[in-house]
């Protein structure tokens, strides 16, 4: 009783390996979210540590500046006048400063920097800018050094926009001016940190957000200050114990971060690995984005941990479904038993042994009486049988001898009505077709007629519906081609048809209107290809018409339902001789090339049962007189492919 025991299987479990699934999944799905959610708050809140510390670089180092600016000793240095310069320089060095220097007020407010205008105002600034080479250089003291450590050149970076620079020389530093109130002296003091290849600076920010990343399970980050999109100064490795100076950002992160001015929080590709990332656009004095903070965490030792998550529980859920299908055979045995028994009894009943029964049966329930009233059944069938047996015998001499006088009679009478049928079949489709063609007719020369009437009473005011009156003359003609060919088909020796000059393509579509049905019903798509140099061929319409109903009929009946059909017109020379080739390709299963070289053979078919098998014999003898040849093949995608070569139209 498997069909019994597959459908209590099936009912038993199918809580167990439908829901169940259906609740993991979601479970599953809810946890990535949740999960991946998590690591975007962790590399933000990285991103928050990161920011604070520059801002703590910014806070300390403008107030080093101030501090120094309201000093005695610089008070001292300024007022004697010539040994102010060693003093910046030693204080420069003692501060950790990159350069520091005074300007008078008046050349203070002719500089151009935002920060150093607001100081020469009277109030002490301190942001990010971004320094020219030039400016760099001019620097007093420290000018060249920094010019060149702020050099940096440019590394092909996959998924970057595209640049034809070469090198980064420009500086990102920490720019402080203060107020200088000395009297006789005013002016600013200006001192500021480049960041470029200042790698105390970010190896700081990565000892602060992961600090525990050498312990086991730890997250692997990197940080890296952009300017613009270029990585001036990173503990991100390129190659083994190199830092990846120059490299840059992909474009997505620039166009979010400094395009946009958002913050980016999100799976990004880093240099040579994907990173949990967290960008923050760095404004300068002026308001402008001109470069990023890049915190981020390695993806990988995450996305590891969530494949074994899943693949633990599709193995615990595997397991259950492993234990639980024989559990459930083994209490439903009870049921299958008697049921088994019963369904052996009947097939025995079946194939001629009334005496079977199913016997005592040890459940108690419905089963055990359901199997206990067929047996009283098969008693009573077994006698009834009898009685049956006794009585057909008698009626079969009673029939046998009135069979041999209807047989008679039958077989003449049979003869008589199949010819008729015959006749009033023809008759009828004549009758029908002549009918349905002067009715069709009738209505399309009132159309033909009306349409020629607008045509005169518009004149050359019906040229802006030109073509659509064209269109009417096409449609009507396709109509009364179409009532032609039902004609033809009728009375087929009313009609006669001559070799003219043929365009394989307008044929092809005249063939599409008359199958258009069998397509459609079977759901094929078709493409139709063109080339506009297709040359005419010399050949009866109607046969071509015939060759090309057949192989889209066949390609049809090939991919049953479903598929695509490609047909495609094209010049092709053949043999050093020019001609047109219509190809017809289908996506079914094929021809086998065992029977590939018989395919033209008349009666030749692979659908035993459904034809004559004389279509593609009787198409290639067409094809052929019209000095022409059809070609099969299996195409390596899959499917036939049939080729219609014709001779090109020769010069007149």
């Amino acid at each position: 009783m498997t069909s019994v025991r597959l459908r209590l299987l099936i009912l038993a479990l199918l809580p167990l390996v439908v829901l169940m699934p259906a609740l993991l999944a979601v479970a599953i799905g809810r946890w990535s979210a949740n999960y991946d959610a998590l690591l975007v708050t962790n590399v933000e809140t990285d991103l928050r540590v990161a920011d604070q510390y520059v801002q703590r670089i910014l806070t300390t180092t403008g107030g080093d500046v101030t501090a120094l600016a309201r000093s005695l000793r610089f008070d001292r240095a300024l007022r004697g006048g010539g040994g102010l310069r060693d003093f910046l320089e030693d204080e420069r060095a003692a501060l950790g400063l990159d350069f520091l220097y005074y300007l008078p007020r008046e050349r203070a407010r002719k500089t151009g920097w935002p920060v150093i205008a607001r100081a020469a105002a009277g109030v002490a600034a301190t942001e990010i800018d971004i320094f020219a080479p030039e400016v760099l250089r001019a620097l007093p003291e420290t000018g060249p050094e920094l010019a060149a450590r702020a050099r940096v050149p440019l590394i092909p970076t996959q998924a970057a926009v595209p640049t034809t620079r070469t090198v980064e020389d420009r500086g990102m530093v920490v720019h402080s001016a203060t107020p200088v109130a000395t009297p006789g002296r005013e002016g600013v003091l200006v001192g500021g940190i480049l960041l470029n290849r200042n790698l105390g600076f970010i190896d700081t920010i990565n000892a602060l957000v992961y600090r525990d990343s050498g312990a086991p399970g730890a997250r692997q980050g990197t940080a890296t200050l952009f300017l613009e999109d270029v990585r001036v100064s990173t503990n991100v490795r390129l190659f083994e114990g190199s830092r990846a100076l120059g490299t840059r950002v992909s474009a997505a992160v620039r166009g979010a971060v400094l395009g946009e001015g958002r913050t980016w929080l999100d799976s990004a590709f880093v240099v040579n690995d994907w990173y949990i990332s967290a960008y923050r656009p760095i404004i300068d004095s002026t308001g402008a984005p001109v470069g990023m903070l890049y915190v981020g965490f390695l993806q990988a030792p995450f996305d590891a941990a969530k494949r074994n998550a899943y693949i633990l529980v599709f193995a615990a859920f595997l397991a259950v479904v492993a234990l639980s299908a024989p559990l459930f055979l083994w209490l439903a045995r009870n049921i299958f038993a008697p049921l088994e028994r019963m369904t052996q009894t009947m097939e025995r009943v079946e194939a001629g042994d009334l005496e079977a029964r199913i016997g005592p049966v040890a459940s108690r329930d419905e089963i055990g009486t359901v199997a206990a009233h067929l047996d009283s059944l098969l008693d009573q069938v077994q006698e009834r049988d009898r009685a049956l047996r006794a009585w057909n015998d008698e009626l079969n001499a009673r029939v046998e001898a009135r069979t041999a006088e209807l047989r008679e009679a039958n077989a003449k009478l049979e003869t008589t009505y199949q010819q008729l049928v015959m006749s009033e079949k023809l008759a009828s489709i004549g009758e029908i077709t002549a009918g349905v063609a002067h009715e069709i007719n009738n209505p399309t020369a009132v159309i033909q007629g009306n349409l020629d009437v607008i045509r005169e009473a518009l004149g050359p005011r019906a040229g802006p519906i030109a073509h659509e009156l064209g269109l009417i003359d096409r449609q009507v003609g396709r109509i009364s081609a179409i009532v032609g060919k039902l004609l033809q088909f009728a009375r087929p020796t009313e009609f006669g048809s001559f070799e003219e000059d043929v365009d394989m393509g307008q044929v092809l579509r005249d063939c599409l209107v008359l199958v258009d049905h069998v397509l459609s019903k079977a759901d094929i798509a078709v493409e139709i290809v063109e080339a506009t140099d297709t040359p005419l061929v010399t050949i009866n319409p109607g046969e071509l018409q015939q060759v090309i109903i057949n192989l889209v009929t066949n390609a049809a009946q090939a991919m049953g339902t479903g598929g695509r059909l490609l047909i495609e017109t094209r010049p092709m020379a053949r043999e050093g001789r020019a001609g047109a080739a219509l190809i017809v390709a289908d996506t079914g299963k094929g021809i086998p090339e065992s029977k590939l070289a018989a395919v033209f053979d008349p009666f030749f078919t692979t659908r035993h049962g459904e034809g004559t098998g004389l279509g593609l014999s009787v198409s290639q003898t067409l094809i052929r007189q019209a000095g022409g040849i059809i070609t099969a093949c299996n195409r390596p995608e899959g499917g036939a492919e049939f080729t219609v070569w014709l001779p090109a139209q020769e010069a007149r």
